[in-house]
C-alpha cells in the first residue's frame, strides 16, 4: 500500500480550517462546488466533478471528527483505485500557523492516476489554504487545470 501525503501552513485559526473541512459548505468553497450529504461522524458526503473526462466523484463515509485536530473519511463510492482508501485532515498550530498534515491512504499501487490525484490534491489544499486566509478559494469547476484529466 502506498500513500499520498501532503504538509500545508495557513494562518488561520484550526477551528476556521476544521469548519472548512467539516460542513458542507466549506467543502464546497475549497474542493468542489458541487458537494452535498452529511458531514456529521457516520454519514456520508458526496463529491461531484461533473464535465471531466474521469469518474465524477466520490462518496467519503465520515468516520472521524475530532474538533480542531483530525478529519477522516473513508472512499465507499467513485473510482476503483480510490475504493476503500482513507482520507485523513490531521491539524496542529505550530508558529503562528496551523498546520494541515494530509494523507489520502491505502492505495494499491502508484500508478498514474495516483501521481495525478497527488497533483489535484495539492491544487486542493492550496485552495483550501486561501478559503481559510482569504474567505476565497478555487473549487472545482474554477479549480487549475493541470492536464487532459483535469
Amino acid at each position: 500500500m502506498v500513500d499520498i501525503l501532503h504538509r500545508i501552513g495557513t494562518t488561520s485559526t484550526p477551528e476556521k480550517v476544521y469548519a472548512a473541512l467539516t460542513t458542507v459548505d466549506g467543502l464546497a468553497s475549497w474542493w468542489t462546488q458541487e458537494t452535498s450529504g452529511d458531514s456529521d461522524v457516520g454519514g456520508i458526503l458526496k463529491f461531484r466533478f461533473h464535465g471531466v473526462p474521469m469518474p465524477d466523484g466520490f462518496d467519503m463515509k465520515v468516520l472521524q471528527a475530532e474538533p480542531a485536530e483530525r478529519v477522516l473519511w473513508e472512499v465507499v463510492d467513485g473510482p476503483k483505485e480510490w475504493i476503500g482508501t482513507r482520507i485523513v485532515f490531521e491539524l496542529k498550530q505550530e508558529d503562528g500557523y496551523t498546520i494541515v498534515l494530509f494523507r489520502h491512504e491505502g492505495w494499491e499501487e502508484p500508478g498514474e492516476f495516483m501521481h495525478h490525484c497527488s497533483t489535484k490534491w495539492a491544487t486542493f489544499l492550496m485552495s483550501l489554504k486561501n478559503l481559510t486566509e482569504t474567505g476565497k478559494g478555487e473549487p472545482a469547476p474554477h479549480d487549475v487545470r493541470i492536464s487532459n484529466w483535469h
